[in-house]
């Protein structure tokens, strides 16, 4: 990009549901793809109730927006003379600008900031797809391409992180693509597009271009194309568009049509072998992929392993107020019952009703049963125990992914019966139900009743290329559920009693 001026925006607000308030603005100018100068961050007063699920988010309450914040009018021409009349990027133009700034900039009588620039959320879809698998989170980017720590759900936390998106990971892919100037890439990322991979329906998670050798997948697009909803039919007509351009367009088209190898003389004779660098360098990315899901994967299993055995020792403290809490609910909600069936019918019908009782209340003590004994296999790993589970699954992952597979129904069956059992394990932290898969897995697999394969690894460029990107989307699905857990009540519970032991002594 060449070297205009310009500003990321980011907001925090009350929540996603109208009437919307800013309670911290943040900013940062850019000149082309790199940062200048410093940040602006505000936080704003705006007397407004923050509902807990905002406050839990972002951390900040009515207390201390009275205490620190500024009144909003102040913040916004602040904020005014810091912009001048540049243009405005977010990484959700359609939220923060929107449906956030713009509506809140009428209410106050503020006059529009700044002009309009382009969606920064909309070039990263763009320019990083299929990978990140069409899943772009702006703190599962962060932490896919390991982009600093910056305070995530802060508004000067991720305008600092979406700098760091665009100077280290979108500008080299922009620029190969020859996006150099502002307006070049304005238009890139306003035009219509859709993900190559499926979003939604029987074909969700498959690449648009398998539609050139799938005929049932070209059929579900020729019939999305039809559709009587209008946003389906763009989409299905602008999908038919690509796939009756060049084959260029399709990554992996251009994978499968290069050259099928390369040809190295041996020494001392005429023997040619081939090797072909496609091969070599989708078996690298699937071998680092492998290894960078196993890292995530035992990371998250030592933190729920926490949470876990945080929520098994609360049980075991409340368990008597909840389940007196639930059995007065039981019995108050069928004495009513009761009193309602005598009013309306004959004593015998009433009487149905006690008996439904005696079942809702043996229901309840079983479910307290299973939830105790669920709960009493919950254990925190040691460091020991978390490094095997990291070692041993990495090596498992490398033997039986089922995803290459997908040709092969009998092979692909046991296979994904064989994950399963390993995740099961991983996330009960089961290390002898690891080992024992590790050490013989067709024992095991005998053992199960589901047969045995032939486990010799199978290196064709199709099937590795469809292992790695499976494993991507493994990848960002564990950065979502870290994500999703360390954001959650119960972590937040679990670090209070971690700050303080003594809650449940």
């Amino acid at each position: 990009m060449t070297n205009p001026q310009w500003f990321l925006v980011d907001t925090e607000t009350t929540g996603i549901a109208a009437p919307i308030f800013v309670v911290e603005i943040a900013a940062r100018r850019m000149c082309g793809w790199e940062p200048e100068g410093g940040s602006f961050r505000k936080l704003l007063n705006q007397n407004a109730e923050i509902p807990p699920a905002a406050s839990r988010l972002h951390g900040y309450t009515r207390e201390i927006l009275e205490r620190d914040g500024e009144p909003a009018v102040e913040v916004y021409e602040a904020l005014r003379a810091y912009v001048g009349e540049l243009p405005l990027v977010s990484y959700n133009s359609a939220y923060d600008l929107d449906d956030v700034l713009r509506p809140e900039w009428r209410r106050l009588g503020v006059a529009p900031i700044g002009n309009a620039g382009f969606c920064a959320l909309r070039l990263a879809q763009r320019l990083l797809d299929p990978v990140p698998a069409g899943n772009c989170k702006l703190q599962s980017l962060r932490q896919y391409y390991r982009l600093p720590e910056r305070g995530a759900h802060t508004a000067l936390g991720d305008v600092l992180t979406v700098a760091d998106l665009f100077a280290q990971v979108l500008r080299p892919i922009a620029e190969q693509r020859g996006l150099e100037m502002w307006a070049a890439i304005t238009a890139y990322a306003g035009e219509e597009w859709y993900p190559s991979r499926i979003a939604f329906g029987k074909h969700k998670g498959k690449s648009v271009w398998e539609a050139l050798e799938s005929r049932e997948l070209r059929e579900w697009l020729e019939g999305l194309a039809r559709s009587s909803n209008a946003r389906n039919a763009r989409m299905g007509r602008w999908y038919m568009r690509r796939l009756e351009e060049t084959p260029e367009a399709a990554p992996f088209v251009a994978w499968e049509n290069a050259d099928r190898a390369a040809a190295v003389p041996l020494s001392g004779g005429s023997l040619v072998l081939y090797v072909n660098p496609e091969l070599q360098r989708l078996a690298a990315l699937a071998d680092a992929a492998r290894e960078r899901l196993a890292r995530l994967e035992a990371s998250f299993t030592v933190e729920k392993a926490k949470v876990d055995a945080m929520r098994a020792r609360m049980f075991a403290h409340l368990r008597e107020h909840f389940q007196r809490r639930d059995r007065l609910r039981i019995v108050i909600g069928y004495r009513q019952k009761y009193l309602d069936f005598l009013v309306r019918h004959c004593e015998e019908e009433a009487a149905k009703i006690e008996e439904e009782f005696r079942q809702a209340s043996a229901q309840s003590e079983k479910e307290y049963k299973q939830a105790a004994t669920a709960l009493a296999k919950k254990k925190e790993l040691s460091a020991e125990e978390t490094a095997e589970v990291s070692k041993l699954w990495l090596k498992l992952v490398k033997l039986f992914h089922p995803d290459p597979f997908r040709n092969d129904p009998k092979k692909y069956e046991v296979l994904e019966k064989l994950t399963a059992a390993i995740n099961c394990a991983r996330d009960a932290g089961d290390l002898e139900t690891l080992r024992e898969i590790g050490a013989d897995p067709n024992g095991f697999m005998l053992r199960k009743g589901w047969g045995s394969l032939d486990f010799s690894e199978e290196r064709e460029i199709a099937q590795l290329r469809r292992l790695w990107e499976s494993i991507e989307l493994e990848i960002i699905r564990v950065l979502d559920a870290l994500n999703d857990l360390n954001g959650s009540p119960d972590y937040e519970l679990y670090r209070l009693t971690e700050k303080t032991p003594c809650v449940f002594r």
